[in-house]
C-alpha cells in the first residue's frame, strides 16, 4: 500500500484528489496539509511515502517545504511530487533544485495522476522530457545565450560512460532505453544511473537531470532520443 499526503490550500482540491487517490486499491491517503508548514509537520510526524505538493500556497509555500523534507535525514525515503500549471514554470524549476522527485500538471488525466503517485513511489523520477527541457532550459540560458557556470567538482568524478548515462538520462530515457541505446543489459544500465547519481550526490533521477543542466553536461535542445547520439 502506498501512503499518501495530500498538501494544497484548497480543501475542494484536495477533497476531488482524496476522492481519485482512493479509488485506487493500491493507495492510501494518510493525511492533509493546507500550507507548507503543516505539510513538513505531518510529514514527520506520517512518514507517508508520496507527498502530493502544491507550490503555490500561503505561509509556507510549496517549495520551500519540499526543500524542508528533502533536507531532513529522517525523511530519507519519502518522496514529493509537485502538482503544478504550465504558468509555473519559476516554481517548478526551484522544487526540482529543492529536491522534488517530479511534477504534474494539474489538469493531468486521472489515471497519469495514479501512475505518477506509484511512479515516484518506486523510486523513479517523474520527467516529462518535454517539459522538464523547457522548464530547465530557461533558468539555463539568457537572452544572451547560455548562462555561464562554474564547473562543480561532481563533474570531474564521473566516467566518460557515466557522462553520457547522464545525458540520456536528461533526454527522458529509462533503464531500457539507455540499456538498448549503449548495448548493454538493463542492469548494467541501472548500475551506471546508480553510481552517477551516488556520484554527483543526487537523491533520484530528477536530481541528475538538473544537475546535468546546471553542470553544462547536457546542452538544451542539444539532444533527443531520436537523435545520432549524445552531444
Amino acid at each position: 500500500m502506498i501512503r499518501v499526503l495530500l498538501v494544497d490550500d484548497q480543501a475542494l482540491v484536495r477533497a476531488g484528489f482524496r476522492g481519485l487517490l482512493e479509488s485506487a486499491a493500491d493507495l492510501e491517503i494518510v493525511g492533509e496539509a493546507s500550507n507548507g508548514g503543516e505539510a513538513v509537520a505531518s510529514t514527520r510526524a506520517l512518514l507517508p511515502d508520496v507527498v502530493l505538493m502544491d507550490l503555490r500556497m500561503p505561509e509556507v509555500d510549496g517549495v520551500t517545504a519540499t526543500r524542508r523534507i528533502t533536507e531532513d535525514p529522517r525523511l530519507s525515503a519519502v518522496r514529493v511530487l509537485v502538482l503544478t500549471t504550465f504558468t509555473d514554470e519559476d516554481d517548478v524549476f526551484a522544487a526540482l533544485r529543492a529536491g522534488a522527485s517530479g511534477f504534474l500538471v494539474k489538469d493531468a488525466e486521472p489515471e497519469e495522476l495514479l501512475q505518477a503517485v506509484r511512479t515516484v513511489a518506486g523510486g523513479e523520477a517523474l520527467l516529462s522530457p518535454r517539459v522538464t527541457r523547457s522548464v530547465i532550459a530557461r533558468f539555463t540560458t539568457t537572452d544572451a545565450g547560455p548562462v555561464e557556470r562554474r564547473t562543480p567538482p561532481e563533474l570531474g568524478l564521473l566516467t566518460q560512460r557515466e557522462r553520457e548515462v547522464v545525458q540520456l538520462v536528461s533526454a527522458g530515457l529509462s533503464n531500457d532505453d539507455i540499456a538498448r541505446h549503449l548495448v548493454v543489459s538493463p542492469l548494467t544500465a541501472k548500475t551506471h544511473v546508480s553510481r552517477a547519481m551516488a556520484k554527483v550526490g543526487a537523491r533520484d533521477r530528477a536530481q541528475l537531470v538538473v544537475f546535468g543542466y546546471e553542470s553544462g553536461l547536457v546542452v538544451p535542445g542539444g539532444y533527443s532520443p531520436g537523435s545520432s547520439g549524445p552531444p
